[in-house]
């Protein structure tokens, strides 16, 4: 089963995909953690993508698609397994390229969630967002302190805040996921695969409406 988790930058998306991930037998595909790694690695396409992402800029598309479908092929397909794609797509035009190559591969998208959070919310979140830059575990300086604080409790590597994370960025961020990437909320309402779920709740209530539209959608 297919399923893409839509939603602004900072509505949770990552928080719920790791949960689906631990309980529902699920695999994830998130642009974050292939971009991440090419970041941390220096190669051509991680630098190329660096350069957008700290202006809060989209990635283009042609430096995304081979990527994920280099992972999404990789993965194990069987009718229990769930592939969740976290962050992707984000334009309509990346929406139509993974239709197409969902399509050449006899698959589908079977369901889309939306995480409906207000902008208010979402500056707060994100600007208070802390990252590891060795593990990518992420933070929030109130909502998920670590332990020690500035300190990853996964790996003991000092946090840090990234540079798309600060107030200004973060409201570029959310202005470009406005122009681009609301019109997807329409676009798979069409297809009659959309479903909402309020974001700003508890991770935990967010996790159980999620198997709630899962079950419905069987």
């Amino acid at each position: 089963m297919n399923i893409i988790l839509l939603g602004p930058p900072g509505a949770g998306k990552g928080t719920l995909s790791n949960k689906i991930v631990e309980d529902c037998n699920a695999y994830q595909i998130a642009t974050g953690d292939l971009f991440r790694y090419n970041i941390q690695n220096e190669t051509p396409l991680g630098l190329k993508a660096k350069g957008y992402m700290d202006k809060g800029e989209l990635v283009p598309d042609d430096v995304t698609i081979d990527l994920l479908w280099d992972k999404y092929d990789s993965l194990e397909h069987t009718d229990d397994k769930i592939i969740l794609f976290d962050g992707f797509p984000r334009t309509v035009a990346q929406a139509e390229a993974l239709d197409s190559g969902m399509t050449d591969r006899n698959d589908k998208i079977d369901l889309v969630i939306y995480l409906d959070v207000d902008s208010e919310i979402l500056i707060e979140r994100i600007s208070g967002r802390r990252t590891c830059p060795n593990c990518g575990a992420t933070y929030h300086v109130i909502n998920n302190p670590p332990k020690v604080d500035g300190i990853c409790d996964k790996c003991g590597a000092e946090l840090i805040q990234r540079a798309d994370d600060n107030i200004e960025t973060v409201t570029n961020r959310i202005n470009v996921y406005n122009k681009n990437t609301a019109v997807l909320i329409d676009y798979y309402r069409n297809k009659g695969i959309l479903k909402s779920i309020d974001g700003s709740k508890k991770p935990d209530e967010v996790f159980k409406e999620f198997k709630y539209k899962l079950e419905e959608n069987h």
